[in-house]
């Protein structure tokens, strides 16, 4: 049994929001990256671990971020006049 929905559902942001979040996507890979060379500075097996899982939570949050991202689509402002 599939648990997925068959339809994506789609959300409607405002491009500020949607700024936002891309900007923290940019943070999130370049320190992903970051900590990613800083694993070799590392000697210890339990700060490496760590480490390593920081850098998969980095990037598994910019991943989810993204995916939200494609599922959206801009909120345009209402009219101020009523039509």
């Amino acid at each position: 049994m599939n648990s997925e929905p068959t339809t994506l559902e789609t959300y409607e942001i405002s491009p500020r929001f949607r700024q936002s979040l891309e900007e923290r996507i940019v943070r999130l890979e370049q320190d992903a990256a970051e900590d990613e060379r800083m694993l070799g500075d590392l000697e210890n097996e339990d700060h490496l671990r760590r480490h390593r899982r920081l850098v998969a939570v980095q990037r598994a949050e910019a991943l989810r971020m993204r995916l939200f991202l494609d599922r959206s689509r801009p909120r345009f402002p209402r009219p101020m006049i009523a039509l």
